[in-house]
């Protein structure tokens, strides 16, 4: 009796749990979003307001873009999915680039006070220089609309990922320091014992921030330099602006926030992990 009496309490928690993250953490988004919806399709009821209600957008947009999101009708013409992934195959090369330079950047102007006192100025400066303002120098550089966009990427991620890196490394507790002394830890044993415990949070707060920049940065190139992407596909259908047009547009944005929000939660996670490790 004891035993079964426990498994109901066990089971009356476990529910509970379950419903007060359903009311906490999944109701308050929903409700969110369906008065989002509401207000913007009520807006669209006014003659005046020019854009589709999510209704007509749903509709003109159902086949193909959101039925088959992977029809290849060769060239550009090609479904949302493909666009997407087109993106984020530059973001994932141009992103990786500029985390493992930026990191190892960062360690070394973290850990020499000359060097942060003569480039920090520099990196406070080219930090804030738009990413479109890179893509003329880029295309001058590379000549090719692939290899600008990915520079564009790495040139705009970079500075998060150096800045707080060279932070992390900066904040190292002196016991720490102290520590490696006596233990004589050097080199690659001091990077993984010392450095890379401390600073572990810093670099992902940096890699965050910058796998978001990333997802900005070549959204707005791919809208200048062309061919496959879900950039050029929202630029070529404004170019031909229809009302059916500005609803593929909107769907497009919709997929751009959802995939910038999912490699968000990704980054996110992974430092969860790799941060509670290192405790």
């Amino acid at each position: 009796m004891t035993a079964v009496a426990g498994s109901r309490i066990s089971k009356k928690k476990s529910q509970k749990a379950i419903s007060k993250l359903f009311w906490q953490k999944v109701a308050p988004p929903i409700a969110a979003l369906a008065v989002f919806l509401v207000i913007w399709q009520l807006l669209c009821l006014n003659p005046s307001f020019k854009l589709p209600g999510p209704i007509e957008t749903f509709q003109e947009t159902w086949n193909p873009f959101i039925i088959h999101p992977f029809f290849d009708n060769g060239e550009s013409d090609k479904g949302l999915g493909w666009q997407i992934l087109n993106s984020l195959g530059r973001v994932g090369l141009g992103f990786s680039l500029a985390a493992i330079v930026g990191i190892s950047l960062g360690i070394i102007i973290g850990a020499n006070p000359l060097l942060f006192n003569a480039v920090d100025p520099l990196f406070q400066v080219l930090r804030t220089v738009p990413p479109l303002a890179w893509l003329p120098i880029s295309l001058a550089a590379f000549q090719q609309a692939n290899p600008s966009a990915i520079f564009v990427i790495f040139i705009t991620s970079i500075w998060p990922i150096i800045i707080n890196t060279t932070v992390g490394v900066q904040q190292i507790p002196q016991d720490y320091v102290n520590v490696a002394r006596v233990l004589r830890l050097k080199g690659l044993k001091y990077f993984w014992k010392i450095v890379f415990p401390a600073t572990v949070p810093y670099i992902f707060t940096g890699l965050r921030i910058g796998i978001g920049l990333s997802w900005l940065a070549i959204v707005a190139a791919e809208m200048l330099v062309g061919g496959v992407g879900i950039g050029s596909f929202i630029w070529d259908a404004y170019n031909t602006t229809t009302d059916t047009n500005l609803s593929e547009i909107i769907l497009a944005l919709i997929y751009v926030g959802l995939v910038g929000l999912l490699l968000d939660r990704i980054v996110g996670f992974i430092a969860s992990k790799v941060v509670a490790e290192q405790k």
